[in-house]
């Protein structure tokens, strides 16, 4: 498959992709999701905003699939629900408006829960009827996948051929132990009012756990509903962005630009896809 990379941020749908295909061209806004997205993959993602794309551009790179995580706040769950409304689904409007013209073999969109029975949903459903393709909405979280992360996601898969869902996995996750970093960042623990003023809202876990919550964006800047801070023997701290990484199943060489602020690291690890979960949706793709 030559493929379309839409909202691309750090790569995960590449990451994901494997010998699947190859990624034709990447689209993202954000100076810092390209610049880690070059750093990590050798290809610079094109910085133009989907919402004014021309369609000869889109069909020049004669892809056979869109793969696509469009913003997820007109849909979450802390969000304003405001879906198509929301100033933020702008580029994804556009978009459908481009699939509706010159439509791919394949389509894969990922976002949260509260995208399923969004109008967002129902605009998708409706321009993959009106091209006479399949549609399979798949529901699932990597805490399934073998990973000891909670991040329930939809994905909603499209093709001309017939598709048919697969059970995903149910493999116990290890210990979050396996994935902390072998020396810590000491920066990253909580000190004085931080830690006096939120320690009883944290989702605390330990080494020893199964489980973390969902990291978001905002981990870096919110404490309470932001994602999990694990509890040592020295106190209370943030997950490192190398240890959230590991958590979403980026490969282990995976690298942030030196100069990237650490709010910006998790910002871009808090849009981003849980690898192994991605590439087991991809697998529902028909074979040429």
């Amino acid at each position: 498959m030559r493929v379309l990379e839409l909202f691309s941020g750090l790569g995960g749908w590449r990451c994901a992709l494997g010998d699947r295909g190859q990624v034709a061209a990447a689209y993202d806004v954000s100076e810092a999701a390209n610049a880690t997205y070059a750093l990590n993959h050798g290809q610079e993602p094109r910085a133009r905003e989907l919402a004014t794309l021309p369609l000869q551009e889109l069909a020049e790179h004669g892809a056979d699939a869109w793969l696509l995580s469009p913003p997820c706040q007109p849909f979450c769950r802390m969000g304003n629900h405001q879906g198509l409304a929301d100033p933020r689904s702008r580029a994804f409007r556009h978009v459908m408006n481009l699939f509706q013209q010159a439509p791919p073999d394949h389509l894969v969109l990922e976002n949260v829960v509260g995208f399923l029975g969004s109008d967002a949903h129902a605009l998708l459903s409706e321009r993959i009827r009106d091209q006479g393709m399949h549609q399979l909405d798949l529901q699932t979280c990597p805490s399934r996948f073998g990973l000891p992360n909670q991040r329930p996601r939809v994905y909603i898969v499209a093709s001309r051929k017939p598709l048919k869902a697969l059970p995903p996995p149910d493999l116990q996750p290890p210990p979050l132990a396996g994935f902390l970093d072998a020396v810590e960042d000491e920066g990253l623990y909580l000190q004085g009012e931080a830690h006096t003023r939120h320690y009883q809202g944290l989702d605390l876990v330990a080494a020893g756990d199964r489980r973390s919550a969902c990291f978001i964006g905002g981990y870096g800047r919110r404490f309470v509903g932001s994602g999990s801070f694990l509890k040592t023997t020295r106190g209370v701290r943030r997950f490192s962005p190398a240890e959230v990484a590991r958590l979403l199943g980026l490969p282990e060489g995976f690298r942030f630009p030196e100069h990237l602020p650490l709010e910006a690291r998790y910002r871009l690890l808090g849009n981003g896809l849980s690898i192994p979960v991605a590439a087991w949706v991809l697998s529902h793709l028909p074979s040429r």
